[in-house]
């Protein structure tokens, strides 16, 4: 099987272009494979969360076309797309009002699952994110923690059993060892779940340890993609930079 027919999403000759006519990605060829792990790793600008919103229609491609399971993204109904898609963020946006148990059966309701299956799902990714619903169910979010509410965001984003998930820089505002925490289960939980995720980071440890491959982007450019044990030994001046830093601070992540 090829790789293009194998493919959850796909980017064929992608370009998003601002109303100033500047080019925030161009010529964007991607496939993210079925049930891997794809990060995309660069610095502020690069381009990657505007990959994330041309995957759920948020944007349209000025050129080219976005794939999703062989569809192009234009064919699709963009309310039916982005609910099947599980979307986390850094500032996870909860709504306040609302306890746990009712920001994670959002989508479901949105969904019409009926009342018990709506229940057994909640309690269900509650539990698998390591937040019980009988300690958590009926907390708001100003009671939890910013781990907590990850976690919450996390569950909400799994909630209608998405076959894809888009994540932001999800675990960006924690602080080092709660991150580290949520890291290690996250790779746990994505072993036993095998979604396809398009996860967005500029932390190349976190991409080293949580990604099947690693895509770099440079100015709205593909740098290239590569394993982590690939991109550990690139001879590519630019995936050394990024190299060079993730030893000097000794973040988590593959050893040679």
């Amino acid at each position: 099987m090829s790789e293009t027919s194998n493919g959850a999403i796909e980017f064929r000759g992608v370009e998003y272009r601002v109303l100033s006519g500047k080019a925030l990605l161009s010529s964007l060829d991607l496939v993210v494979r079925r049930g891997e792990t794809l990060m995309l790793l660069g610095r502020s600008g690069s381009g990657k969360t505007t990959c994330l919103k041309l995957i759920n229609r948020l944007l349209i491609p000025s050129a080219g076309v976005v794939l999703v399971e062989n569809k192009p993204s234009d064919d699709w109904d963009p309310i039916g797309l982005r609910r099947g898609i599980g979307y986390a963020i850094q500032d996870v946006g909860l709504f306040p009002h609302y306890t746990v148990w009712e920001n994670v059966a959002l989508v479901p309701k949105l969904e019409k699952w009926d009342r018990q299956r709506i229940a057994n799902r909640v309690e269900e990714v509650l539990q698998l994110v390591g937040l019980p619903s009988q300690d958590f169910a009926t907390r708001y979010p100003n009671q939890l923690s910013g781990g907590q509410r990850q976690r919450v965001g996390l569950a909400r984003a799994l909630a209608a059993e998405p076959p894809i998930l888009l994540m932001d820089e999800p675990f960006g505002a924690l602080d080092p060892i709660t991150r580290s925490e949520i890291q290690l289960e996250f790779k746990k939980l994505q072993e036993r779940m095998g979604k396809t995720i398009v996860f967005v980071t500029h932390d190349v440890g976190e991409a080293l340890m949580l990604g099947d491959r690693i895509a770099l982007m440079e100015s709205g450019k593909m740098r290239g993609i590569h394993t982590p044990e690939e991109f550990l030994r690139s001879p590519d001046t630019a995936v050394q930079d990024y190299v060079k830093v993730y030893r000097a601070v000794a973040l988590p992540g593959p050893q040679l």
